[in-house]
């Protein structure tokens, strides 16, 4: 039996050297994502050789990761077999991509029912297109851009610093009851899972080694963001929020962060602005920035 255990902030440097490894441009190899959502998911993680194993729980039971690393995965996949199988259960790996799908055929030709999951595929956008809106597909960010800037000519963007830290916490705890006000919510309700990784993170912002920007109208938080890097290539936009009522908050804090990072991180090619979660509104608004690339999700489950 593999002994897994939920992630520490001490467990960093190697998990980050392994996923480094294998370089996947999914969110959900990403140690940011792993720390700040494993109450959620319930994160549970395994050193086997050089090799990451994550174990999480959800709605569908618990699963597996594919394993992140280098090395005899094989091997590691059977390891994971029998772990399953010891609790009871038959090996099931979620968030695959369709590489890692191709892979594991050809590791275990016709043993695996795979299964995609639509709600879980990430969108990424090369990030010249998110910094400057060129185009006709994008013509109408620019104007919601406009009328942000002519209705807020004292806007200012700034880079996350520990001081704004708690602006952006009190930020989001005012964006979540003008949320409760909006959907007709006659008592407070748990801020939710996001709201408890949002405030994981801005915890441990620096040991996390998250960067983020935040825009101030008369001096007021009313937009912020939060990311890191992903892969080599890819810059992982984990938490984004803005007052929906301020026109152009939204596109304004996307912009600017975007050419906020591609100065910083001239390397990125590509920002994954994650999954929608199978929520219409967030699926409507991922697709209006037309993605270069979607991060495909699937399953897999062994078969007997």
């Amino acid at each position: 039996m593999i002994e897994f255990r939920t992630p520490q902030l001490a467990d960093k440097v190697w998990m980050d050297q392994l996923l480094s490894r294998s370089d996947y441009r999914g969110c959900e190899y990403n140690f940011t994502n792993l720390f700040a959502w494993k109450d959620a998911y319930h994160h549970k993680v395994a050193r086997l050789d050089d090799f990451l194993v994550v174990h999480l729980c959800g709605g569908l039971g618990c699963s597996f990761l594919y394993p992140a690393g280098s090395g005899d995965r094989r091997a590691v996949i059977e390891a994971l077999r029998a772990d399953a199988e010891e609790h009871g259960q038959p090996l099931r790996l979620v968030c695959l991509t369709r590489e890692q799908t191709q892979e594991l055929e050809e590791l275990f030709p016709g043993r695996f029912r795979f299964e995609s999951d639509r709600d879980g595929w990430d969108y990424l956008y090369e990030i010249d297109r998110l910094a400057d809106l060129g185009g006709k597909k994008l013509h109408g960010k620019r104007n919601h851009i406009n009328r942000f800037l002519d209705n807020n000519p004292t806007w200012v963007y700034e880079p996350i610093t520990p001081d704004s830290l708690p602006e952006c916490l009190e930020m989001d705890k005012e964006w979540y009851r003008r949320s409760m006000i909006r959907e007709g919510a006659v008592e407070e309700r748990d801020l939710g899972d996001e709201g408890r990784a949002l405030r994981l993170a801005i915890e441990h912002y620096h040991d996390l080694g998250l960067e983020g920007g935040l825009i101030r109208v008369y001096g007021e938080v009313v937009a912020f963001t939060m990311g890191d890097m992903l892969s080599s290539d890819t810059y992982d936009v984990h938490f984004e929020k803005a007052y929906g009522e301020l026109q152009g908050a939204y596109a304004m804090i996307n912009r600017e962060f975007a050419r906020w990072v591609r100065e910083h991180h001239p390397n990125v090619r590509y920002l994954n602005r994650e999954d929608d979660m199978g929520v219409e509104g967030l699926r409507k608004a991922k697709e209006s920035y037309y993605p270069d690339l979607m991060v495909e999700k699937y399953s897999a489950v062994w078969q007997a």
